[in-house]
């Protein structure tokens, strides 16, 4: 055998058991264990049959996918999978914890599968920007039916066991914590029983009902276009599952090495890759060791009962932590927590969780009037508005009321840290916890450090960050922190396009069709125009302006930069387009036709480049870093890999000579970064700093 495979001997049951911590995964030596064990307990004439099982705490969760893109050593899962498939004597899986992907199309190639009521099987590799490569789009619909395996390859979801016998996906379950002994007694009683080999490449009744039925699968994509826009994975397992019901077995496997081939070498799955590691890398801090003492947080409080405070409120009460909630005004406070309530009632309604969690989460928040009740939180949030002096006053309060210890976090979009850490005595303490809106959904947290942030600080910052289910990425004090700067190129762009020749729907229509949820002025009319507007102080120097002077300010007016039906459905503003028009004429500004390429262009390379100049001031510690802030605060596409790999998948090169080219026309705005200069000269990546 090898180092990560064991063969035993249980009367005439042959037990193969592999140990490859920490998930088993399927690398060269394991590929080699299955195959050399399998080989051994079939030419033992005493076998009669065999139980592949793990060690450790799961059955195979998959690939070694540090191996892709490398040479293959030892025998290929092909050949481990023929040599349990055709061999002559009964294979049983015998899963617990998870049997994912390589790992359950291991377990289809064997002949049983026992599985302990815990365990979960499933064929995520959709979300890799993959399909299952070792024929697992050919067996599962045999097994489970080609509408249950749509959704299964097409969502990567994990299936309970006992869904999973429902199914027919395994054939018993074991007692929990006797995986081993009731998986050998099953082969016992298959050998007993004289059961035949039961291969599921053989099993065509389920795919054979579904042949001559176009419709499962046209029905399928309809159902599910919105969420699979953009997206080639879950369009190539859809059609492997298509060819799993119209082809012969082997003829299918052609197709699905076909599909597969293409998805592995292309840019989405190489995206799709660069951010599940991103997402693992995010926590790494490099001077905060992961030893560093964190502080205990018990109690939370939150100053400000409004939309931003409210939602982060809920985070922590979600896992179990007592939040008390300060508002200046009782009216405030009952509103701030009745939208508390009514977001959890319609959770329940949903049938999320019960009304009795509801209960339990309200009795775990204290809504009060008076700062002193914070005395003794263990952190404390102010979530009021964005205004310095505002915030200073606060911090200044809560300086002289909680405990020495406390972490005092800021939840500002943009205002600086460190100016608002000088309005108390323990500046050390003094962090940034930047939610995004809603705040009880939205993923993303950005961790801002100040200068004199302690790496406790940090490190508890972080610790609570994964703690309430949010991906955390640690960056530094500058105008709008990492999102929001590189927001603001964007946005400026945007802006000065619509008056050269470019309508909102043109822009918006090239960043819906480049993969974001909505282009930038739709998302204006969403969050609504008068965001920071004011009446007073208007003297209709932008379209914004005239725009809200009208009385159009979004969405909820029912006109903004589109005009909308009673369904909040957007249009064309025939309005809109000459309010630009005699803008343009105004200042002077000879439009022109513009190209859905530069709109590209000159929307998303000052994005990259502003990446490139926060990774040069070390505001983000790595490029994937700012990517992950990317994908999971601001909807940009996963299978673009988020705006800095977008940035090396073109190219840095690209991007360098279109911003030279903008800058000799239209000036600074595009002025490259140095860092993006020197990748060129040195014909380095991004994901290289």
């Amino acid at each position: 055998m090898n180092d990560v495979a064991t063969l035993e001997k249980d009367g005439e049951i042959a037990v193969l058991t592999l140990n490859s911590p920490p998930v088993n995964a399927l690398s060269g030596p394991v590929r080699e264990g299955i195959n050399n064990g399998i080989k051994q307990a079939i030419d033992d004439a005493d076998v009669k049959a065999i139980v592949l099982i793990c060690e450790g705490r799961t059955f195979i969760a998959g690939a070694d996918i540090t191996e892709f893109g490398k040479a293959p050593s030892g025998p290929s899962l092909f050949d481990a999978l023929a040599m349990i498939e055709h061999g002559p004597k009964p294979v049983v899986a015998a899963i617990h914890g998870t049997a994912l992907g390589g790992g359950l199309e291991v377990a289809l190639t064997c002949h049983y599968r026992v599985a302990v009521p815990s365990a979960k099987c499933g064929l995520p590799e959709v979300n890799l920007g993959l399909l299952p490569g070792a024929g697992g789009t050919q067996r599962l619909p045999r097994i489970v039916g080609p509408e249950k395996a749509l959704e299964m390859v097409t969502s990567g979801q994990h299936v309970g066991a006992k869904k999973c016998l429902e199914m027919g996906l395994v054939d018993e379950l074991a007692e929990e914590g006797k995986l081993r002994e009731g998986a050998v007694a099953f082969a016992k009683k298959i050998v007993a029983e004289k059961r035949p080999l039961k291969k599921v490449r053989d099993l065509n009744d389920k795919v054979e009902a579904a042949r001559g039925k176009p419709e499962i699968f046209a029905e399928f994509r309809k159902a599910n276009a919105r969420k699979f826009r953009g997206f080639l994975a879950p369009e190539y397992n859809i059609q492997c599952i298509e060819a799993a019901v119209n082809l012969p077995f082997d003829e299918g496997i052609k197709v699905e090495q076909k599909l597969f081939r293409e998805l592995v070498t292309g840019t989405q799955s190489a995206a799709q890759r660069h951010v599940f590691f991103a997402e693992r890398q995010v926590w790494k801090l490099p001077d905060v060791p992961a030893d560093t003492p964190t502080i205990p947080v018990n109690k939370v409080g939150i100053i400000g009962a409004g939309t931003m405070g409210g939602g982060i409120a809920m985070n922590f009460l979600n896992v179990g932590l007592p939040v008390t909630i300060v508002e200046t005004k009782q009216d405030a406070l009952d509103r701030g927590l009745g939208v508390i309530r009514k977001n959890y009632e319609n959770s329940a309604k949903k049938g999320r969780f019960s009304m009795e969690e509801v209960e339990k989460r309200m009795g775990l928040l204290k809504g009060s009037l008076d700062m002193n009740d914070l005395a003794d939180s263990d952190l404390v949030i102010e979530a009021v508005f964005e205004n310095m002096d505002v915030k200073k006053q606060v911090f200044t309060k809560l300086d002289a009321i909680v405990k020495p210890g406390a972490i005092l976090a800021t939840n500002t979009s943009a205002l600086n840290i460190d100016e608002i850490a000088t309005a108390v005595k323990r500046p050390e303490a003094v962090i940034g916890l930047h939610f995004f809106s809603p705040a009880n959904v939205m993923r993303l947290l950005e961790v801002v450090r100040a200068d004199k942030t302690s790496k406790p600080v940090i490190a508890t910052s972080m610790q609570l960050a994964k703690k309430i289910g949010k991906i955390a990425a640690l960056v530094g004090v500058c105008p709008g922190f990492v999102g929001n700067r590189i927001l603001a190129q964007r946005q400026r762009e945007a802006q000065k396009l619509i008056l050269e020749g470019a309508m909102p729907w043109d822009v918006d229509r090239v960043l819906y069709d480049f993969g974001l949820p909505m282009g930038p002025f739709a998302m204006s009319d969403l969050a609504g125009l008068d965001i920071g507007w004011s009446k007073e102080k208007s003297q209709g120097a932008t379209i914004r302006d005239v725009l809200c002077e009208m009385d159009r300010r979004g969405q909820k007016t029912g006109a903004g930069f589109y005009d909308y039906d009673e369904n909040r459905n957007a249009k064309p503003s025939p309005v809109v387009e000459k309010i630009i028009l005699d803008f343009a004429q105004k200042k002077g500004i000879n439009r022109r036709k513009i190209s859905d390429d530069e709109i590209l262009e000159r929307c998303i390379y000052p994005m990259i480049n502003e990446g490139a100049k926060i990774l040069e001031e070390g505001k983000a510690i790595r490029s994937s870093d700012i990517d992950i802030v990317w994908i999971n605060g601001y909807g940009f596409p996963v299978y673009r890999g988020g705006p800095m790999f977008y940035g090396d998948t073109v190219g840095a090169a690209k991007v360098l000579a279109k911003m030279k080219e903008f800058q000799a026309t239209m000036g600074d705005d595009f002025k490259p970064a140095k860092l993006l200069e020197k990748i060129v000269a040195e014909g380095k990546k991004f994901s290289d700093f």
